[in-house]
C-alpha cells in the first residue's frame, strides 16, 4: 500500500484531508494538554469516525497571522439528520478552540469559512457534531513559516 506522501501525487489534497486526515490528529502527533482537554469536552467519551468533512487550508502559511481555512461537511441537513456543531482547534495555540458555528437543519449547508492566527506549526484539527450525537473528524498539519524561509 503506498505511503501518505505516495498517495499525495495520486489523490488531490482535499480528499486526503477529508479521508486520512483525523487518523493523524489522534494518534500520530502529540497534542499539548490544553489543546487535549478541550478536545476532550466536545467527545464526552465518544469516538469520532474519520471522515465525510473537507477541510481547505494550506499545508504551508507563510503569514501564521491570517491563515484561511474553510470546512464542508457532508450532510443531509434534514430535521432527522444534519450537523449542530463544527468545531475548529488549533493544538499549538494557548487557546486550542479556535471557533465554533451552529447549524440548524434550516441552514440547508454546514459549511464555514474564516481566519485563524497560528503562532507555530501545528495540527489543525476539526471536529463536526450531528443531531444524533455522532462526531465526524479530520485534521491537517499547518507549517508556519517566518518569511518564507521554514519555521
Amino acid at each position: 500500500m503506498p505511503g501518505r506522501a505516495e498517495l499525495a501525487t495520486i489523490l488531490p489534497r482535499r480528499v486526503l484531508l477529508a479521508v486520512g486526515g483525523s487518523l493523524f490528529a489522534f494518534g500520530a502527533r502529540s497534542q499539548t494538554p490544553e489543546a487535549r482537554a478541550e478536545i476532550d469536552k466536545v467527545l464526552a467519551g465518544r469516538t469520532p469516525v474519520p471522515g465525510g468533512i473537507t477541510l481547505d487550508l494550506p499545508s504551508i502559511a507563510e503569514n501564521g497571522l491570517v491563515v484561511p481555512v474553510t470546512i464542508d461537511v457532508a450532510s443531509p441537513m434534514s430535521e432527522a439528520d444534519h450537523v449542530t456543531s463544527i468545531y475548529l482547534f488549533a493544538d499549538g495555540n494557548p487557546n486550542p478552540l479556535v471557533a465554533k458555528f451552529g447549524f440548524t437543519a434550516a441552514s440547508g449547508r454546514a459549511s464555514a469559512s474564516t481566519r485563524i492566527r497560528l503562532a507555530q506549526t501545528q495540527n489543525v484539527v476539526v471536529l463536526a457534531e450531528t443531531s444524533t450525537g455522532a462526531l465526524r473528524s479530520v485534521s491537517a498539519e499547518v507549517k508556519v513559516t517566518i518569511g518564507g524561509c521554514g519555521g
